[in-house]
């Protein structure tokens, strides 16, 4: 029978195990990018901005450079795109490469909080109002993707961080898309909607992510254009609609849009240690719960985020009661 037919070409499915990788995809020739110069209205810190985007100090798709400038490769609605930002002498330059340039770039300000007005928040408490006396470049950014933070987002359920981190990092690397034009190496594009649907079980498993948070993903990327479409919605609406997504809680939806929406009053609640930071820093209640961290922050309805974020910057948190959570690689099982 040998000769008799051609071979079959891979399958592709999960069944077969086979899904083009990253790995296989040239990067792109570093050349000229697309250029976009800005004038912030007020001081503008970069890392502070920025910063809630990184998903550990290993994120494949961000990286903060020694000159100042940083890097961000995304997924956006036109395509991959690459793009970094600097800012000196009161002005910001945005350099972006690839498909999705053109929309990284006209879209430069609201990452940079243009759509955010820090002068809404009132603080009504010392160690906020010093705070924010220290941080003038404090923004809430807005991505205006919906998906890139509720991956990472779900990811980080019930887990420690560096968990978390681990399996971004190892997913958006093997699957995702090198990062166009002259990134730094090894940057990439996280996967697209249908590779992250591809990806087989036995390379969740490999990453550290459990059924049911791979589970939650893959829900979540079956109905990815109506979970983008949240991005059009005032944030208590898209927290909905990404909460109707089956393993998507309140944790997760807040998550979300405080980085996709630049959400200045969209709190986490059920996170294992901020209740007691804001608890402690407003109180000195180190057990606060959920409810009374809201009582808390109910002064500040509005801008409970932004309260949380400069608690957070302030540096003021309780010492350790207990050793730290020991991290399990199911992995290695």
């Amino acid at each position: 029978m040998a000769g008799r037919f051609a071979p079959r070409p891979p399958r592709t499915t999960v069944r077969g195990g086979h899904v083009a990788v990253g790995s296989g995809v040239p990067r792109q020739a570093a050349g000229p990018g697309r250029v976009r110069e800005w004038v912030p209205d007020g001081p503008l810190d970069l890392g502070l901005v920025l910063g809630p985007l990184r998903r550990g100090p290993g994120d494949p798709t961000f990286r903060a450079m020694p000159d100042g400038s940083v890097w961000r490769a995304a997924l956006t609605p036109a395509g991959p795109g690459t793009l970094r930002v600097s800012a000196a002498g009161g002005r910001v330059r945005g350099e972006a490469w690839g498909a999705g340039a053109e929309w990284l770039l006209e879209r430069l300000p609201e990452l940079l909080g243009a759509a955010d007005d820090p002068s809404a928040f009132v603080p009504r408490h010392r160690l906020l109002a010093m705070t924010r006396h220290r941080r003038p470049g404090l923004r809430l950014t807005r991505t205006g993707l919906v998906l890139e933070s509720l991956i990472p987002s779900i990811l980080e359920q019930k887990v420690t961080t560096d968990e978390a981190y681990r399996a971004w990092r190892l997913l958006v690397r093997k699957y995702g898309e090198p990062a166009p034009g002259p990134a730094p190496g090894r940057m990439y594009v996280m996967p697209a909607p249908r590779t992250w649907a591809l990806i087989p079980s036995w390379e969740w498993h490999r990453a550290g992510v459990d059924d049911k948070r791979a589970s939650t993903i893959l829900r979540a990327v079956r109905v990815a254009a109506r979970l983008e479409e949240a991005v059009r919605m005032e944030p208590v609406a898209a927290r909905a609609r990404l909460e109707v997504v089956p393993g998507v809680g309140p944790w997760t939806s807040a998550e979300t849009v405080q980085r996709s929406h630049g959400a200045a009053d969209e709190v986490t609640v059920g996170d294992l240690h901020l209740p007691g930071i804001v608890g402690w820093a407003l109180a000195g209640d180190r057990d606060a719960d959920d409810s009374v961290m809201l009582e808390l922050l109910e002064p500040y309805a509005g801008q409970r985020h932004r309260a949380a974020r400069l608690i957070l910057l302030s540096g003021r948190v309780p010492g350790r009661r207990a050793p730290k959570m020991p991290r399990w690689d199911i992995g290695q099982i």
